[in-house]
């Protein structure tokens, strides 16, 4: 039977894996340390980094696995729910991360960055997979980390805490950008399969039964989060995923206007607005003219 556990504290989370607690917020994990383990699901109030190992239980997120191997990270937001599977009954974790209480950056200038580090969001078949240099830096400030563990708490510590963990999740977003360059052509399939979602949208009766589209329900078609599906859109193209849907939209609304039997009113709910007026103002935003301006202007 699967195993539920709930991780609320770092101290909860270093128990369960053989560590002595440091600091109240703060740890660095040897999985190598903890009890053989069994199947379970996790939910966690942690900010958590795995470093993960080959034959270490697959990571599952909802109903999709983690695309993960040796020398993967995996990133886990405070609220998360991770299934830890294998496929023997019992199992050696391996590997190594880094957890930290939300309370551990508040006051820090990495409190008004964390929501930037997008990854944290992202879900299935998303994780970063490091080169064996990428390896080494991550091993490098997670050993600046434990150094400070391993000093007395002073005024300095949160702060030398707090900017390493910063330095980690930066490196981070460089990785990920090397990732989206060097999985180009996957990504070229995924920018693909968008336009033709995109284009079938408003070819179907979507747009007046599940209104105007949004990034989340394309990337659910795609089996990706939204935060990195937006990611790859922006990477691929230089737009967000929001702005490629909003041209669109109006590509459409253009071709709309030339049909002088339809009122703008019409033309709004055939493109999922619930209010004419919403698109009228959202159109003035985008183009720098109302619709009935655009239609006058282009139809003399």
């Amino acid at each position: 039977m699967e195993q539920a556990y709930k991780f609320d504290t770092v101290s909860q989370y270093n128990a369960f894996n053989n560590h002595e607690t440091l600091h109240p917020l703060v740890s660095v994990v040897d999985f190598s340390k903890a009890n053989e383990r069994t199947g379970s699901r996790m939910t966690f109030g942690l900010y958590c980094i795995f470093l993960k190992a080959v034959n270490c239980g697959d990571l599952k997120y909802g109903c999709n696995y983690y695309d993960y191997q040796e020398g993967t990270l995996v990133f886990i937001s405070p609220g998360q729910v991770i299934d830890v599977e294998n496929k023997v009954d019992v199992y050696q974790p391996m590997g190594h991360g880094l957890v930290f209480h939300p309370d551990l950056i508040k006051g820090t200038s990495l409190a008004k960055s964390i929501n930037e580090y997008s990854f944290f969001n992202y879900k299935t078949n998303e994780a970063l997979h490091l080169s064996e240099r990428e390896r080494k830096i991550v091993f490098d400030c997670f050993s600046k980390i434990e150094y400070e563990l391993s000093q007395s708490v002073d005024k300095h510590s949160k702060k030398l805490i707090a900017s390493n963990i910063e330095l980690f999740l930066n490196y981070c977003e460089r990785f990920y950008d090397r990732q989206f360059i060097t999985r180009e052509n996957a990504n070229k399939g995924i920018l693909e399969h968008f336009e033709e979602f995109l284009n079938g949208y408003f070819l179907s009766d979507n747009p007046t039964e599940l209104g105007v589209p949004s990034v989340a329900y394309f990337a659910d078609k795609m089996n990706l989060s939204a935060n990195y599906f937006g990611d790859l859109i922006k990477k691929e193209t230089g737009k967000s995923a929001q702005e490629y849907i909003q041209n669109k939209i109006i590509d459409e609304a253009k071709n709309k206007i030339f049909d002088g039997d339809k009122t703008i009113n019409e033309i709004a709910y055939e493109l999922g607005f619930k209010y004419p007026q919403h698109f009228s103002r959202f159109f003035k935003k985008i183009v720098g003219q109302s619709p009935n301006e655009f239609r006058t202007i282009n139809m003399n």
